[in-house]
């Protein structure tokens, strides 16, 4: 691979912790094109495989039917497309037409960046620009595994993503920490709160807490938690109490400490939070 090992910048306007619908995030810019010096002049040979990324970037920007339609362009051009995979399932309107182009998709992208991949790059997997398109049709296969009540295999997607890459650029971690405190998998809930420990996002500290009343009940961790939670953020729990009403849509980027993270993270968690009895008057208190 050409570009191997070498950064990327993610997309302008995109926060590096989270993003309100990570698993929609938008494709990076496809390499265009090849030059070559044959014949005296430069000449510009487009691969399929890069005609194809370029149509993918141009899909994420469209709208209606010629999004799917560029999809499908690019798939002809190059099978192993998983971005478009991930397009084409964000305009079916079934999670089980969803799930199966999603698997196909995870499936093209294994077959891109080939098997030494998931040997040598562990660790900065999303560093190596080829394998973004798996992690993300990997991260949209686990979102819609989790809608279809399929939550352990949700989960294992999502443990196995954090394992290849650990900075977890696609914010991840804040899906997971939700995600394992419903299945009550306390043990691995803890080895990741304590990986991220450093990470200061207010979302975390809250689930974080709420993971400690629901096991411990309001106690000194639990207060002190929640006390630590509400300084990062004192709008979240406005909306998770409903004293605040939650916009029809979430907002497009969220900014540490503001009302979009608030919003944000109760969509995500305010199910949660309202299912662990004398949660959310204990968050009133």
């Amino acid at each position: 691979m050409a570009s191997r090992n070498v950064k990327q910048t993610p997309p302008s306007g995109t926060l590096p912790w989270r993003q309100a619908k990570p698993v929609l995030a938008p494709a990076d810019p496809g390499a265009i094109a090849l030059a070559t010096g044959a014949g005296g002049g430069e000449q510009f040979v487009c691969q399929p495989a890069h005609r194809a990324e370029d149509l993918v970037y141009d899909a994420w920007e469209a709208t209606g039917a010629r999004r799917a339609a560029l999809a499908r362009q690019a798939l002809a051009l190059w099978p192993d497309c998983a971005d478009a995979y991930v397009l084409l399932a964000q305009e079916t309107a079934s999670l089980e037409e969803a799930r199966e182009l999603l698997e196909r998709g995870v499936a093209a992208g294994e077959r891109a960046i080939g098997r030494k991949a998931f040997a040598q790059d562990v660790g900065d997997f999303w560093l190596v620009f080829e394998t973004r398109p798996y992690m993300r049709a990997r991260a949209a296969l686990a979102a819609v595994l989790w809608r279809l009540g399929r939550h352990d295999e949700a989960a294992g997607h999502q443990r196995e993503l954090l394992r290849l890459n650990p900075n977890d650029n696609q914010g991840l971690r804040y899906r997971q920490t939700l995600w394992l405190l419903t299945l009550e998998s306390y043990d691995e809930l803890d080895e990741l709160f304590v990986t991220y420990h450093d990470d200061g996002a207010p979302g975390l500290i809250y689930t974080e807490a709420l993971a400690a009343f629901r096991r411990r009940g309001d106690a000194g961790t639990s207060r002190d938690l929640l006390a630590q939670a509400r300084k990062l953020n004192p709008h979240i729990p406005a909306y998770l109490t409903g004293r605040k009403t939650l916009p029809k849509q979430r907002p497009a980027y969220t900014v540490f400490g503001e009302q979009t993270e608030a919003i944000d993270y109760a969509a995500g968690a305010g199910e949660l939070w309202a299912s662990v009895p004398g949660a959310i008057a204990w968050l009133q208190s």
